[in-house]
């Protein structure tokens, strides 16, 4: 018998409220390390609350978060720092400093960890850009000079240069026209194949799902739900999503709006 494999990172009874407004209820999630797992759902269903639960930007209203054996809750904060290293991550509007140029960008993270020389930074950052796609041309340039998808792939590269072992997708392409989104997606393979990194990917973009995925998570918002039922819909391989028997999943991945039109005429009806 093959022993399970021990989570990288742990959910427990993962809940979480904004005032009077839960937006998860009793999440549990575990991710092995090496896994690449893809979140799903429809807008307010607590795809991108999920990911910032996993990096403690945001303090859950209940249940853990567990990453590598330690419970995130219980980590000072020079403690959840050193853990906050071994992550990278792309958020959705790539969260570039609008002041910095592209190098300063990539190397911000490295020149703060005061390890390497500037020389060492700057070997890495050059290596980082060719691994995205942008040329040394690009680094001398603003964000404000780059395109849509250049932007995610220095943000890509700025998570990259500090050698992440667990790397987080916050909608990588969102904004994106169909060959960028691919190019994204293919940056995303790349990162797993030359890294030893385990993943977890936001998006609505099933193109991603089915290129990237080892695993799909899908959510649904709460107050959509039944009483008791339980707000992942789905949690297996991409290639059972399109078998599986819920109807909902089934609306969400081929884009059909005509029960969730007739949800929303009943409620403005009552």
């Amino acid at each position: 018998m093959i022993p399970a494999k021990t989570p990288l990172i742990s959910v427990q009874k993962l809940g979480m409220d904004f005032h009077q407004q839960r937006v998860l209820y009793d999440i549990n999630l575990d991710v092995v390390r090496g896994e690449t797992v893809v979140v799903i759902g429809e807008s307010g269903c607590g795809k991108t609350v999920l990911l910032k639960l996993l990096i403690a930007l945001l303090k859950p209203t209940a249940g853990t978060v567990t990453f590598d054996g330690k419970s995130l809750a219980d980590l000072n904060d020079a403690e959840l720092t050193q853990q906050r290293l071994r992550l990278g991550i792309l958020f959705q509007g790539a969260a570039l400093f609008d002041s910095m140029t592209v190098y300063d960008n990539v190397a911000f993270g490295l020149r703060e960890q005061r390890k390497l020389s500037e020389r060492e930074i700057a070997d890495l950052v050059r290596q980082r850009l060719l691994e995205v796609g942008l040329p040394a041309s690009a680094e001398s340039k603003k964000p404000a000079e780059l395109s849509g998808g250049m932007k995610k792939r220095v943000g890509l590269a700025r998570a990259l240069a500090l050698q992440p072992e667990v790397m987080l997708y916050d909608e990588p392409t969102t904004g994106l026209d169909p060959i960028m989104t691919d190019v994204i997606n293919e940056l995303i393979l790349q990162v797993r194949q030359r890294h030893p990194v385990t993943s977890v990917v936001v998006t609505h973009e099933m193109k991603t799902v089915y290129k990237v995925a080892d695993r799909v998570i899908m959510l649904h918002p709460l107050a959509r739900l039944q009483p008791g039922e339980n707000q992942v819909l789905y949690d297996g391989t991409p290639e059972s999503l399109k078998k599986s028997n819920d109807p909902r999943v089934h609306q969400f991945i081929e884009g059909q709006a005509r029960e969730r039109l007739q949800e929303m005429a009943s409620a403005t009806n009552t």
